[in-house]
């Protein structure tokens, strides 16, 4: 699976999160290796860098500063799900490792 210039939408997120739904998340991928800027509402400018496996499954670390001018970071693994439409589905478990370094989750899709 190759996520080069596809566009993602927030469609769920764990109240700990601080990525919402009117964020765009478009990705890049060259060989195995997923990147993305992205920013929003609660988030002034914020970067992923993640590994795609052979099964589309991601591995990624994040860093972002909010609003509030902190600079929090995390980790994260999504799992994609094919629907019927053809987009995808990215299923995301993820954790701060800064702040209260509390767990959350995820979905995102295909735009």
């Amino acid at each position: 699976m190759n996520y080069d210039n596809r566009k993602f939408r927030v469609v769920s997120n764990s109240d700990n999160g601080e990525i919402s739904s009117e964020m765009t998340f478009h990705y890049k991928q060259t060989g195995d290796v997923l990147t993305c800027s992205y920013k929003g509402e609660n988030i002034v400018k914020g970067h992923l860098l993640g590994l795609v496996d052979k099964n589309g499954c991601i591995e990624m670390r994040y860093h972002q500063v909010n609003k509030n001018a902190q600079m929090m970071t995390g980790v994260c693994s999504s799992k994609p799900e094919l629907q019927d439409n053809g987009k995808i589905r990215l299923h995301e478990k993820w954790q701060w490792t800064s702040g209260d370094e509390s767990k959350g989750t995820s979905i995102l899709e295909e735009l």
